[in-house]
């Protein structure tokens, strides 16, 4: 008989492990979620990312990402339905913003002299003296993707249905109500937690190192590459600066904010304004050198990152007599981590099969790419 296995939550996490799940013809899937890919809603983080790949962990932390990007570069090569496409970035730095004492901000690894993903990412190298604008001390380069999420979400769903995923819309209260509801009509015997920031108040969960990272956006027509992204602004502490270009005509995204505690789903017109001016100053080609005035909006935007204290959360545990399995807590890097964590859910979940006596000796490799070895787990 095959598994049972409930997802609970429809973002980019709880998608891409039911799809990767329902792959395995010995896994019947189910996914409940109270959002579905085409709603936008602050309790609903997917929708609002950029999304792109810039690294954000240390070496030590760097699995999920390893692991995700040469899947994403795959389905960026073969399968342009998707909404990703490549894109070059830039990444300028200033000394000051990567001293801890002088940065409100948690450290981002991005911004690192000689980071571990130079090996990983095509054409790193670092900036000529003359290639950093004034106010920056340095910067790198190197190939990356940006995905318009609107399309990929969409994508997503679309490869579960093809695998037999069945998708339901419904609310829990406790994370052992999933057991009852795979649409078999048996009791699941392994339920997946991507409830995101849900797992904060989620009964049977209620993890207090949750917390919302608040990240405003403008959403433009207006077109620029490459992709740009600073290690810090002269403004606001929470204030941060990236624009990137979608895929497909999803527009160019122009940022943002990492605002720590701030629920606060309504876009902030000064926010908004200060976002527009960094952009227009730094890149003043998007507008062409109109200014803010020379930006064509198509919407202001507000997503809670779900950030986790200690990083993300991707370990099983027995509750009330229910296998649940977490992956939640990853902050602003969800999609660009998303094969690699669904990886380690794959692997957790094999751990319940083999203790029920299953013989997964002949199961098929997870990605296409892989030879099995691995070779870029972490280290």
């Amino acid at each position: 008989m095959p598994n049972n296995i409930v997802v609970v939550g429809a973002g980019v996490s709880g998608l891409t492990c039911a799809m990767l799940l329902a792959r395995d013809k010995a896994n019947t899937v189910t996914i409940v979620a109270k959002h579905m890919p085409g709603d936008y809603d602050i309790e609903y983080a997917s929708p609002f990312a950029g999304a792109n790949v810039l690294p954000m962990s240390e070496r030590d932390g760097s699995r999920w990402e390893r692991r995700t990007w040469p899947e994403l570069k795959r389905i960026c090569e073969e399968l342009p339905e998707a909404g990703i496409h490549f894109q070059k970035a830039i990444a300028y730095r200033r000394e000051r913003d990567l001293d801890p004492a002088h940065n409100a901000l948690p450290m981002d690894p991005l911004f690192l002299h000689d980071p571990w993903y130079q090996e990983l990412l095509p054409n790193f190298r670092e900036l000529n003296t003359d290639e950093v604008p004034a106010g920056y001390d340095s910067g790198c380069t190197f190939d990356s993707l940006c995905i318009n999420v609107t399309t990929y979400l969409q994508w997503l769903l679309g490869q579960c249905l093809k695998n037999g995923v069945v998708v339901k819309r419904g609310i829990i209260s406790h994370i052992k109500e999933a057991k009852n509801l795979s649409h078999t009509g048996l009791p699941a015997d392994m339920v997946i937690n991507t409830t995101g920031l849900g797992s904060l108040k989620l009964g049977g969960v209620e993890d207090k190192t949750m917390a919302p990272y608040r990240g405003q956006t403008v959403l433009v027509r207006n077109e620029c590459t490459p992709m740009y992204v600073t290690s810090g602004t002269d403004d606001e502490p929470a204030d941060l600066f990236y624009l990137m270009q979608r895929a497909g005509g999803g527009g160019t995204i122009l940022g943002g904010t990492y605002d720590k505690n701030n629920w606060e789903s309504v876009p902030d017109p000064n926010v908004a304004n200060r976002i527009m001016e960094r952009v227009v100053k730094l890149c003043p080609q998007i507008a062409d050198g109109k200014g803010v005035s020379g930006l064509s909006v198509i919407r202001h935007a507000v997503g809670l990152r779900p950030y986790r204290e200690g990083g993300v959360r991707i370990e099983r545990e027995t509750l009330d007599g229910v296998e649940v399995i977490h992956n939640y807590g990853h902050a602003g890097w969800g999609y660009q981590g998303s094969y690699g964590a669904a990886e380690r859910v794959i692997e957790l979940v094999n751990e319940v099969r083999v203790a029920k006596g299953e013989d997964l000796s002949g199961q098929a490799r997870l990605f296409v790419w892989d030879d099995g070895s691995n070779p870029a787990y972490n280290l």
